[in-house]
């Protein structure tokens, strides 16, 4: 017996698209099972319904046609054929001639006709031949759908996800897919209750069961659809936000949210500066990697590390956030959708807990300020940053020292809000970068300046120039280093090194002396 072989061509898969026949299969597969899936799920069973629409297909194609091709058979002039070979054509025999190969037995030769008018030529009475031994039926054991999952289940997933996103029929949440018309109804008196029991619970989020065990829904439906109705339901509510990391749902009131998380700090908006990347050379492409600012494009998270060291830039210090950069991002906690996440600091000291924010959309992590303050933290400290031991806690530690006065580069800011830098002995209780380490003498005055500035800005070129004019006056040999240069920039501005270092190679007042120092030189230009 001939069996349909489920052969497709190669670019099958790559090509896949979710056609409308793939939607309802989805839809009875879902209405079946009565609960919401995950993609992972949906496209093992999307891959064997495609497996098994074209085994249907080829069996159709065979048994619609005639005598199967085999060449060792003998044809008939007029006689239907079909071939395996060639995804089940027909064809009808137009001819018949002897064979003619001297290395060969004699055998025949048809000539065939296929509907579309092509001739061909193939073998007959031609025993030995490859062709002549039946297809064997698959090994029970392989399956046919894993080996294609094996080699394309992330682009499957891709594509079965672009195609539900834009079918308004599905809906998707918490990582999951269901039909929408076959949700339960949630209706607004069950939203204002899980408003009032996420009031009640004041600071700390809530998963959805909670809500449910106070929010009064059919009790006779599937729990996962219930939940998954009542995760909708709020997500398409204004009220609330979901915060919980990938694979744990949690809900919030988005009022209860602290400011900075529903508005970016005033400290890390930064007005982009346009700059010419091609004018930072190899040294300073380096430095930049190591300064790990979250504005720097295109950045190279390298592998997972342990513990990510930061050096805190002012604008990170005073608004209490560390910079999510690609090296920080894997010891946060993600989310599928959620561009708020909310989870939980340890003090590495102390192992005192405080709630923090991830707001993957802007870049940073707040929660940090007055643990900065607790620390005695300044500009240019130290803060290690490493996984907690439970998910969803994230360890911050300082290398703490006994507090001890020392000789630190501290900004002052006269009435006229003119800068200057002055070498002054201050209290310090952890460590810091000297290039970055700055102590800030009255941040109050810095706050007006900031809040004046942001309505509008002095020339970028002007703020460097100013800053770098009064930093070497701190060194006798009359330079700065590119990285102090940088955190004295971001006392007024936020920016990331690019730009400076970019002004740095450009322009002729700024004097390269090596090691990426750089002597400025007014009179210059």
């Amino acid at each position: 017996m001939v069996h349909a072989s489920f052969s497709l061509r190669e670019d099958y898969w790559e090509d896949f698209t979710l056609q409308e026949e793939d939607i309802s299969i989805l839809y009875d597969f879902l209405l079946e099972l009565g609960t919401p899936l995950p993609p992972d799920d949906l496209v093992v069973a999307l891959v064997e319904s495609r497996i098994q629409m074209e085994k249907e297909e080829i069996e159709k194609k065979r048994l619609a046609g005639g005598k199967t091709y085999m060449p060792k058979e003998q044809y008939e002039i007029g006689q239907k054929v079909v071939f395996p070979a060639l995804d089940w054509r027909q064809a009808e025999v137009m001819a018949m001639r002897p064979g003619q190969n001297p290395e060969y037995e004699e055998f025949g030769v048809i000539e065939v006709q296929f509907d579309n008018g092509e001739k061909h030529e193939f073998a007959a009475e031609f025993d030995d031949h490859v062709l002549n031994e039946p297809e064997e039926e698959p090994d029970e054991h392989v399956s046919l759908s894993q080996s294609v999952l094996d080699l394309n289940k992330d682009l499957l997933i891709k594509r079965l996800e672009l195609g539900l996103k834009e079918n308004p029929n599905f809906v998707y949440i918490a990582g999951c897919w269901f039909p929408r018309a076959l949700l339960v109804n949630v209706n607004t008196g069950h939203l204002n209750l899980a408003e009032a029991v996420l009031d009640m619970a004041g600071d700390a989020p809530l998963p959805t069961a909670e809500l449910l065990e106070q929010v009064e829904l059919p009790s006779n439906e599937n729990l996962n659809l219930l939940e998954f109705s009542l995760d909708l339901a709020l997500q398409e509510d204004d009220r609330f936000d979901e915060v919980g990391p990938a694979g744990k749902v949690m809900w919030y009131l988005r009022r209860l949210e602290p400011q900075d998380v529903r508005e970016k700090p005033l400290y890390l908006r930064y007005q982009e500066i346009e700059y010419n990347r091609n004018m930072l050379t190899p040294a300073m492409l380096d430095i930049e990697n190591s300064i790990d600012d979250e504005l720097t494009p295109d950045q190279d998270s390298g592998p997972v590390e342990d513990e990510v060291v930061v050096r805190l830039l002012f604008p990170h210090w005073r608004a209490g956030t560390l910079p999510l950069t690609p090296r920080l991002k894997p010891l946060f906690p993600t989310a599928y959708e959620s561009p708020r996440i909310r989870f939980m600091l340890v003090d590495g000291d102390s192992g005192d807990k405080f709630p923090g924010w991830v707001v993957r959309e802007e870049q940073y992590v707040l929660g940090l300020e007055k643990w900065y303050h607790q620390k005695e933290l300044m500009p240019g400290s130290i803060v290690r940053v490493r996984p907690g031991e439970q998910q969803g806690e994230v360890i911050v530690h300082v290398d703490a020292q006994r507090s001890r006065r020392d000789w630190v580069r501290t900004i002052l800011v006269g009435a006229d809000g003119g800068m200057v830098f002055a070498t002054l002995k201050q209290v310090v209780s952890a460590a810091y970068d000297e290039h970055m380490g700055i102590m800030v003498a009255d941040t109050d005055v810095l706050d007006e300046m900031w809040k004046r500035r942001q309505k509008r800005q002095p020339p970028f070129e002007r703020v460097v120039a100013d800053m770098a004019r009064e930093l070497v006056k701190m060194n006798p040999q009359n330079h700065v280093h590119v990285t102090e240069l940088y955190a004295a920039v971001n006392l007024v501005r936020r920016c990331p090194p690019g730009p400076v270092m970019a002004l740095l190679s450009s322009r002729p007042w700024f004097v390269h002396v090596g090691d990426l120092h750089f002597r400025f030189d007014d009179s210059a230009g």
